[in-house]
């Protein structure tokens, strides 16, 4: 090969490698402005104001589960307990606050009943070397079992001022939960990119032996993620709560998949290690976009569900073939 031909084949793989990366770094982000300029000329009053805020306010619960999972993901785990927990934090939180508890100490002590789920299972994972997907499938159960025996089964309606204020609320004209939501990811982003604990976490996602044998407490690490987790699933639990003016046991229903599917959205790999928490809130933001746009369109519930469905799927095919890769 000639050093002219030569030239002009590394040119070439050099432009591929660069649109690879620029894909990589903001694939999903053209992906989501794609959608709403779609949507902006088909859906009537998609863009405006009112309806973006409520696109940011139906997708804050989804986004603080969402900021949990990363970190969870990014260790290579995954947590379906989430879910179950919004269900038991907002439960608890509410019942005690009907009790005669102080709300701020009741939605505390819901937050708290999250953290400790989560403790759970990280511990169990760290501890017992089994999946994460067999102890939070396992978890997922007892944790809902816990809130429909300790609710009765019912919805525990509370009309709490407090709780209206986090689930409802506003500041400055903007909901109360968008607030709480970039709130979260502002500290992830922090812990992820600037602390230790965060090196750790991608380190483990990376190789858990290399990252144990380099000195890293593997299994503290792991159970604080875990915790973390649930700590948001928690938060989550409480804003729903407040959202509902309610607790109630079968809240948060398949959530953990939303949040899975928006994380995954996000970049994040499932194998672990490689993902940016930055990124995990366009995910979350293409989920709520396209509910709010089918919504718009009047396209009914069962044919939203379908098309959730196949967002999870192109989402996990596209961690699939950024892993092959």
């Amino acid at each position: 090969m000639s050093a002219g031909m030569e030239a002009i084949v590394n040119k070439k793989m050099n432009v591929g490698l660069s649109m690879r990366k620029i894909w990589n770094q903001l694939g999903m982000l053209i992906v989501l402005v794609a959608i709403c300029i779609i949507l902006a000329i088909f859906a009537p009053n998609f863009t405006d104001t009112g309806n973006i805020l409520n696109i940011l306010k139906q997708s804050s619960v989804i986004g603080i589960l969402a900021a949990g999972m990363t970190l969870v993901i990014l260790t290579g785990g995954i947590d379906l307990s989430v879910g179950s927990t919004i269900a038991l934090s907002g439960v608890v939180s509410v019942m005690l606050s009907k009790l005669g508890v102080n709300p701020f100490i009741a939605m505390f002590a819901g937050i708290a009943v999250g953290y400790a789920a989560g403790w759970i299972n990280g511990f169990l994972t760290a501890r017992t070397k089994l999946p994460s997907f067999i102890v939070t499938l396992g978890s997922m159960t007892y944790i809902r079992g816990a809130a429909f025996v300790i609710s009765g089964g019912l919805p525990t309606i509370l009309a709490s001022e407090p709780f209206k204020f986090i689930g409802s609320g506003k500041i400055l004209s903007v909901p109360t939960p968008i607030y709480i939501m970039l709130s979260v990811y502002i500290v992830m982003f922090i812990v992820l990119k600037y602390t230790m604990f965060g090196r750790h976490i991608y380190a483990i996602g990376g190789n858990e032996e290399a990252a144990r044998l380099t000195g890293i407490k593997v299994e503290k690490t792991l159970i604080n993620v875990y915790a973390i987790s649930g700590l948001c699933a928690g938060l989550a639990g409480v804003v729903l709560a407040g959202r509902l003016i309610s607790g109630q046991p079968n809240a948060g229903s398949m959530a953990e998949l939303d949040a899975i599917a928006a994380v995954v959205l996000g970049g994040t790999s499932l194998a672990g290690g490689i993902g940016r928490i930055q990124m995990t809130i366009i995910g979350v933001l293409i989920l709520g976009v396209i509910r709010n746009g089918l919504t718009l369109l009047n396209v009914s519930f069962f044919w939203q569900t379908v098309i959730t469905g196949v967002v999870i799927v192109l989402a996990v095919l596209l961690d699939r073939l950024r892993t092959d890769k």
